[in-house]
């Protein structure tokens, strides 16, 4: 009973004469425990038991060895209600409290071909100590308490997935421009859930027996994380495409490099069973209440002046939360909000003169288009009329 050593640890530590501190592999902070031979008391459903911890020397040949156990003491009159329902409780407890207290990992999957991953299995992992969480997240606020919310009742529902015979897992599908805050999302979901995370590089898997392989080598209790899923395979469920301009030379671009990640065939991975997703979160560009929350985390703001003109600004232009970010930081000890926030404002401008810029190009390009079909319609005409004098 491995987990029966944590749970006293926080529920009972008050109560202990002596404690000691000891460094644990698998903990990000040294854990507290009972002193050798100390007990202390704990009370469940009205009913008293004693946890004591006993030391006891064990001769083997000339060596001597050490063997610490904890025994539990109640009143035998109460031990259908302890063996039936205080140990079950101790032991979810205690389980609650080890993986909220050990060092989560950010595992990535190795090469294929390399021979350390041969070695060393087909995860490597270092820390995860991403800092992001749901209230530093620059999004919107009742959106980001809709996912808290989902994510909670996923976490707590265990029980029915095993009551409806299905995998307890959800699928989270992010989308979005870049710099829009999809990894830091992920990193927010991370220590919302306390949950690892793994890393999978798709363009590394050869096959489908592989993927396999790699989703049953992970922990419960963890987020894989399949990045430019529609790039990296011939995906099954296609997104709706947006009706874009066909002369938008960022689109066509984008296009282009989607069928070349698309014809390359080095990677046989379909993400059949795996690629559905039960939940649709789109990261969008920066509004004002991102931005409020992004003038809290970088300038410890929360009003101003220019909040008015930033607030019209943001509503005219599309930009990320990163380059908005970027503006707020301070760049020198001289910048204090106001010099920040002025900065930003310029930059906000200067991006919708840019915008107007590339709609008036737009318009142009479109005009020349319709142009030209006309004159290319008359041109035909007269040759029709020709032909047939």
């Amino acid at each position: 009973m491995i987990y029966a050593t944590i749970y006293p640890r926080d529920q009972l530590l008050a109560r202990a004469k002596r404690l000691k501190a000891k460094e644990s592999k698998n903990s990000k902070s040294l854990v507290l425990c009972l002193d050798d031979n100390e007990a202390v008391v704990d009370v469940f459903q009205g009913v008293k038991v004693v946890w004591s911890l006993f030391v006891e020397d064990k001769e083997n040949q000339s060596v001597s060895k050490v063997g610490r156990y904890l025994t539990l003491s109640f009143n035998n009159h109460h031990r259908e209600m302890i063996t039936e329902t205080y140990i079950d409780h101790v032991l979810r407890e205690g389980k609650e409290i080890a993986l909220k207290n050990r060092e989560r990992k950010l595992y990535t999957n190795n090469h294929r071909h390399d021979y350390i991953s041969m070695r060393d299995g087909r995860w490597s992992n270092v820390p995860f100590n991403h800092p992001a969480t749901f209230e530093t997240l620059a999004m919107d606020l009742d959106k980001k308490e809709e996912i808290k919310k989902d994510l909670i009742k996923f976490s707590k529902g265990k029980d029915y997935y095993r009551k409806v015979a299905k995998p307890w897992k959800r699928g989270y599908l992010l989308f979005g421009p870049p710099g829009t805050g999809k990894s830091t999302m992920i990193s927010a979901i991370a220590n919302f859930l306390d949950y690892d995370v793994y890393d999978l590089e798709l363009t590394t898997v050869k096959d489908n027996a592989e993927l396999k392989k790699l989703i049953l080598d992970t922990k419960g209790k963890s987020i894989v994380v399949i990045e430019d899923i529609d790039c990296s395979l011939d995906f099954t469920e296609h997104r709706k495409k947006k009706k874009e301009d066909d002369e938008d030379e960022e689109e066509k671009k984008k296009a282009e490099n989607l069928k070349r990640l698309r014809d390359h065939k080095e990677s046989n991975v379909t993400l059949s069973g795996y690629g559905r997703m039960d939940y649709h979160i789109e990261m969008s560009y920066c509004r004002f209440e991102a931005f409020k929350v992004l003038a809290k985390n970088y300038l410890e703001n929360e009003s101003h002046d220019l909040y008015g003109e930033i607030g019209r600004l943001l509503e005219e232009v599309d930009v990320s939360p990163a380059d908005v970010a970027e503006n707020l930081m301070p760049k020198s000890d001289e910048d204090d909000a106001d010099i920040c926030l002025r900065r930003l404002v310029k930059s906000l401008e200067e991006e919708k003169k840019k915008k107007v810029e590339k709609e008036a190009r737009r318009k142009e390009k479109k005009a020349e288009k319709k142009e030209k079909k006309e004159i290319q319609k008359k041109v035909n005409g007269a040759e029709e009329n020709g032909k047939k004098i």
